[in-house]
C-alpha cells in the first residue's frame, strides 16, 4: 500500500506520535495506512543468536507496546535502560498503545528511546517489497524529524547485542510526570574484568548528537573511578546546543546533562558489577 500511494501516504501504528502532528497540521498525509493488525505478528522481545557469530542479541518487534517494554522481564534483567526509560514515557493511556517503532521513527529530538537505542548500540531493520536493510543508529537516525526510512518502507525490528559484563541506565528531569524531558541521558557500559571494554553515552532534548562520541571515548580501556565518570559527563555536556525556552536556561540544561550523565554511568557500572542499582 506505501509503494502503491506513495510519499503522502504514512503508516498508523499507536497513532501516538503521527495524531498529534496531524491536530497540528505538522503533518498532512494524505493517506492513513493503519497497521495495528499487524501487532502480533511485529510485537515481541526475545533473545536470539546470530548465526555467524554465534553472539546473543535481543530483538524487539517494531509494534512492540510501550506498557510491554515497561513489563518485560527480560528487558529488566538484560537492558535495565528499557525499564527506566518506560517508566518515565508519557501516562498508561500512551504506554498502552504507542510503539516503540513509532517512536524511533518520529524521531522527535525529545523522545527517549532514541536515545535509549543509541546508548545501548542497537541497529534497525528496515523493510520494503524488495529488499531488506540493517542500520546502525547514526545512519537511521539523521536528524530531527528525519530517519532513513524510505517512502515504500518500513522499520521491523530493533537489535541489541547482549554481553555478559554489561550494564546500562536511563536517568531524565521533566517539568511533570511523563513529560517531554528537559534533559535525558542514557549509558551503556560493557567491563572486561575490570575495565570498560564498550561504552554508550546518548543524550535527548539538549541539542547534541544523539550519541556523545567524545565522552564514550574517554572511558575506554579505563577503570571505573568517580573521577573518570564526572569527566566523561562534563564531556558529554560540553557538546550539547541545548535552547533557552520554558523547560529552562540554555545553561541550566547544559548543567543538568552533566549530572544525569554521571548518574547514569555509575548506575550501569554498578548493574554490570551485579551490585545492583
Amino acid at each position: 500500500m506505501l509503494q502503491q500511494l506513495g510519499p503522502d501516504a504514512r503508516l498508523l501504528a499507536g497513532g501516538h506520535s503521527l495524531l498529534p502532528m496531524m491536530k497540528l497540521r505538522l503533518a498532512t498525509p494524505a493517506h492513513v495506512i493503519d497497521i495495528d493488525a499487524l501487532a502480533g505478528e511485529l510485537g515481541y522481545i526475545r533473545v536470539a543468536t546470530v548465526t555467524t557469530s554465534g553472539t546473543p542479541e535481543l530483538r524487539i518487534g517494531a509494534m512492540t507496546r510501550h506498557r510491554d517494554l515497561l513489563e518485560s522481564k527480560l528487558l529488566a534483567e538484560k537492558l535495565t535502560i528499557f525499564t527506566d526509560a518506560e517508566r518515565v514515557i508519557a501516562d498508561p493511556v500512551v504506554r498502552n498503545r504507542g510503539t516503540i517503532g513509532g517512536a524511533l521513527c518520529q524521531a522527535d529530538p525529545s523522545e527517549d528511546l532514541s536515545a535509549v537505542c543509541s546508548a545501548v548500540g542497537a541497529t534497525m531493520v528496515i523493510r520494503g517489497l524488495d529488499a531488506e536493510r540493517v542500520l546502525e543508529m547514526p545512519e537511521f537516525h539523521l536528524g530531527p524529524y528525519r530517519t532513513a526510512v524510505g517512502p515504500a518502507e518500513m522499520l521491523v525490528e530493533i537489535r541489541i547485542p547482549l554481553s555478559g559484563q554489561q550494564g546500562s541506565a536511563y536517568e531524565k528531569v521533566d517539568r511533570r510526570a511523563g513529560d517531554w524531558a528537559v534533559a535525558a541521558a542514557g549509558a551503556s557500559i560493557q567491563l572486561g574484568g575490570r575495565r570498560i571494554e564498550q561504552a554508550g553515552i546518548a543524550l535527548a532534548a539538549v541539542g547534541a548528537d544523539i550519541t556523545s562520541t567524545e565522552a564514550e571515548q574517554l572511558l575506554l580501556g579505563e577503570r571505573p573511578s568517580d573521577a573518570l565518570l564526572s569527566t566523561a559527563a562534563r564531556t558529554a555536556a560540553q557538546y550539547t546546543r541545548p535552547v533557552t525556552d520554558q523547560r529552562g536556561s540554555a545553561e541550566y540544561k547544559r548543567h543538568v546533562v552533566s549530572v544525569l550523565v554521571e548518574r547514569a554511568l555509575h548506575t550501569a557500572i554498578a548493574r554490570a558489577l551485579g551490585d545492583g542499582t
